[in-house]
């Protein structure tokens, strides 16, 4: 899909929506605590020129991004790589807490509250 000289950009083999996309180090890093500053400006560069792809091919509703860092943290790969996954209205039938449910016991804060 894309490429700079410190990352690749590409879709999901795997994909969690249309147009889920992975955006990876060209360096081998772990985890994104491993980057370098110059990496981490490289990937929020590609992150930037990704959405600008997708809102035009896709126009999607919004989006999460996502970075895996430990196997604690779900991480399957051991190659530092950020999830940039369109979402759409009803894809999901109630979408607040976002990435909250990573955890889900913990995820709703807000009935809770009442």
């Amino acid at each position: 899909m894309d490429e700079c000289d410190l990352t690749y950009t590409i879709r999901d083999g795997f994909a969690v929506s249309p147009g889920h996309t992975l955006i990876l180090t060209k360096r081998h890093a772990p985890t994104f605590f491993d980057l370098t500053l110059e990496e981490q400006a490289a990937i929020s560069a590609a992150i930037q020129k990704a959405k600008q792809v997708l809102d035009a091919e896709f126009n999607p509703d919004g989006y999460n991004i996502g970075i895996n860092n430990g196997e604690f943290a779900g991480q399957s790969i051991p190659h530092l790589h950020v999830h940039l996954i369109p979402r759409y209205q009803g894809d999901v039938e109630n979408p607040k807490g976002g990435v909250r449910w990573v955890v889900p016991q913990n995820a709703d804060y807000w009935t809770k509250r009442d």
